[in-house]
């Protein structure tokens, strides 16, 4: 399979000197806001005026473009099937990467039996492309999709850090502190940062993030830094059912939590923001 990345129509990015950072995010199960999560950090990484490609990682689930409201002609499937160059496969966002609120999407395909049983040499072919592609972008996001199987964890091999997005429920921080063993132990040198969504007050969100890391200092030896809490916001729910980011529905709700998970990301870690902001709540 041919993973090349081309010109499509003049609209290559210019190559950078460095690769841009690339970042994972991850769930150790569904139906906690991950994919909310990508695209709205897609859409506040372009607002700092990054450059930002965000990845359907979700191999054989994708939903990127459903929660984009975007209609692709083409896809990451095709790209493996080798139909399509990479670029050719990449779908502008409210103008598209370098504009004031616009990114790329790599989407994928929804219920793609070929992505989702692709062979373990073609997933870490197509996670070296990715790592390639970052040379176009300033940031570059993979929206994986949830659990520990193989394949999930190759592309997040392939990553700088993997932000983890966990909720207070039981089998959510489970399943959360399972991902980040397992990440440990197949990509030691990805960094596991934590992300807490849907949390009713920022201390709430704080005692469920303290328990993640407690479980990780005490059975892993380390402890991951915390990206951000997010509070819980009706109008994500309104975001998704309109398909547009809740930066373009209302920048000043749960926007603003996602813009500090963001800077956080940019500036090395969340620990001083959340604890000035500690008043605050929902």
């Amino acid at each position: 399979m041919n993973f090349g990345f081309s010109k499509k129509d003049g609209r290559s990015p210019q190559a950078r000197v460095e690769p841009a950072s690339v970042i994972a995010v991850a769930s150790g199960k569904g139906g906690v806001g991950k994919t909310w999560l990508s695209t709205t950090l897609a859409a506040s990484f372009a607002s700092m005026g990054r450059r930002v490609l965000l990845v359907d990682g979700d191999l054989g689930l994708a939903n990127v473009d459903v929660q984009l409201g975007i209609a692709p002609e083409t896809d990451l499937a095709a790209v493996v099937a080798g139909w399509v160059e990479l670029q050719d496969a990449v779908c502008p966002v409210n103008g598209g990467a370098g504009t004031a609120s616009g990114f790329d999407v790599l989407p994928g395909r929804s219920g793609s039996g070929a992505l989702a049983g692709l062979p373990p040499e073609e997933a870490a072919k197509l996670a070296a492309t990715l790592t390639s592609v970052a040379m176009q972008y300033d940031t570059v996001l993979i929206d994986l999709g949830a659990g520990i199987e193989e394949s999930v964890m190759r592309l997040a091999r392939a990553c700088d850090r993997c932000v983890i997005v966990a909720n207070d429920e039981p089998t959510s921080m489970t399943d959360a502190y399972a991902f980040i063993k397992v990440l440990r132990g197949y990509a030691p040198s990805v960094q596991p940062w934590i992300a807490v969504n849907m949390a009713d007050t920022r201390v709430a969100g704080r005692r469920t993030y303290e328990a993640l890391a407690r479980a990780s200092q005490t059975f892993l030896g380390f402890r991951p830094p915390m990206a951000g809490i997010i509070l819980r916001d009706p109008k994500v729910r309104e975001a998704i059912r309109q398909q547009k980011t809740i930066v373009q529905l209302d920048p000043n709700t749960a926007a603003v939590d996602a813009f500090q998970i963001a800077e956080a990301l940019v500036r090395g870690g969340a620990e001083s923001t959340e604890d000035s902001q500690y008043a605050r709540s929902a």
